[in-house]
């Protein structure tokens, strides 16, 4: 990508260092995507959250995924929702299950596909829009062949 989909002006998710998603911005700052995975059971989740809901353990680790998956929903955006998001209107917002991970979905914005191309089913693969001046890394959505 050579413009940011995100636009000057536009407030970027800042993690709290005590929350549990720490890991996930981290991760997302190496340009990996990961879920957590429970210590304990081995069930993977997304969101991040501080206990399983399978064994009710605290305990969990960070588990690396492909990054690719499949659109299970969709939605073109046509009101920008905040006014740095004037001029970015309309896009695209997906809603992806991973495909090395079934049944963790993960909700982020579509780049470089016309919203009438998008199908349920449709490859995509995570890539990675960095914003170090404010520290974050974004996970966006992008169309695959494969």
């Amino acid at each position: 990508m050579t413009e940011s989909f995100m636009p000057a002006g536009m407030p970027l998710p800042q993690p709290d260092p005590d929350s549990p998603d720490v890991g996930f911005w981290e991760a997302c700052n190496r340009h990996e995507l990961v879920v957590q995975r429970c210590s304990d059971c081995g069930v993977l989740r997304h969101t991040p959250e501080l206990i399983c809901h399978e064994c009710y353990s605290f305990k969990y680790d960070w588990h690396k995924v492909s990054g690719k998956a499949t659109v299970y929903s969709h939605m073109n955006v046509v009101h920008p929702v905040h006014p740095a998001l004037r001029d970015r209107v309309p896009f695209n917002v997906v809603l992806v299950e991973l495909s090395d991970a079934p049944g963790i979905r993960m909700i982020g914005n579509l780049v470089e596909c016309a919203y009438e191309d998008i199908h349920i089913g449709m490859p995509v693969e995570v890539v990675f829009e960095d914003h170090p001046n404010e520290g974050v890394t974004l996970p966006l959505w992008k169309r695959t062949d494969k």
